[in-house]
């Protein structure tokens, strides 16, 4: 049996539809929030069962009979992420589960000033001390390219601050990995890295952009507190905009810029390059 949690979610979800194609349906079970948003796993054969963090009986409760439990990390910044992972984590063991496997992130690592690294450092850690056998995914950035380099289709720019080598990834290629580790028969233990093959930076991007479209798409480093002031000024929160911003000093630093071949190893193909992501976008 293998529970996936966050089943709901753009990661979680894809996951499960990978996984049944490879296993059968009644080997499947989701621990969601609301179980009317999974009606149509249910339709198909998916154990449906209500759990969340924040409720550790029911999550044991939905994690019963699991050999292997998907947790998908929390995102939430004003929660107890960590606290909620805990319970999670618990509830597998409790419920006899056999390894757990958990979504962490890319470049978690201490020292590194991108803020939701602490909470999946610390999250590791009690996975580590947990008793059973673990898995860390650490997941490359894999959301929308809109939202990394903003609005350059209509201004002809990537005005964004000074970044450094990142292997941008495809969700789908990295929910699709999951899947083949999970219905898979090799284990891995401990942390390991899903990116796509190459890091690429902001002037990259705007080259790539520019053989794409036929002009030219300039690359403007915009100074770090300007682009603070206009994030406010497009009215995101301070928090938010304070910590996205750690996400480029994490980049300029380095801490995203190691490319791992697993990816590609467990699609038994190439993963999707962010020129073939461009070109999709343009196609939208």
């Amino acid at each position: 049996m293998i529970v996936v949690t966050g089943a709901t979610g753009g990661l979680g979800g894809t996951t499960v539809e990978h996984l049944l194609k490879r296993v059968p349906a009644d080997q499947i079970a989701v621990s969601v929030r609301d179980t009317a948003k999974a009606r149509h796993l249910a339709d198909r054969g998916v154990l449906v069962r209500q759990g969340s963090y924040e409720d550790p009986a029911a999550l044991r409760d939905s994690f019963a009979g699991a050999d292997q439990v998907l947790l998908v990390s929390g995102n939430d910044p004003a929660a107890d992420i960590v606290g909620l992972h805990r319970n999670a984590i618990e509830a597998a063991v409790a419920a006899g589960a056999r390894r757990i496997l958990y979504t962490s992130q890319h470049g978690a690592v201490p020292g590194n000033p991108y803020a939701p690294s602490d909470f999946h450092i610390a999250t590791e850690a009690i996975l580590a001390d947990s008793g059973i056998a673990w898995t860390a995914l650490r997941n490359a950035a894999y959301g929308p390219l809109g939202q990394v380099l903003g609005p350059w289709q209509r201004t002809g720019e990537i005005a964004q601050p000074q970044d450094g080598p990142v292997p941008y990834t495809d969700r789908a290629d990295i929910a699709e990995a999951t899947a083949v580790i999970l219905a898979g028969t090799r284990s891995y233990d401990g942390p390991v890295d899903l990116t796509a093959p190459t890091a690429v930076t902001f002037d990259d991007f705007a080259e790539i952009a520019s053989d794409l479209t036929g002009r030219t798409i300039k690359r403007t480093v915009v100074d770090d507190d300007q682009w603070v002031a206009d994030q406010l000024a497009n009215g995101w929160p301070e928090q938010l905009a304070r910590l996205m911003f750690t996400w480029y000093q994490a980049a300029r630093a380095g801490y995203f810029a190691e490319a791992s071949p697993l990816l590609t190893e467990l699609l038994g193909r190439a993963p999707r390059t962010v020129a073939d992501r461009l070109a999709a976008d343009l196609d939208t």
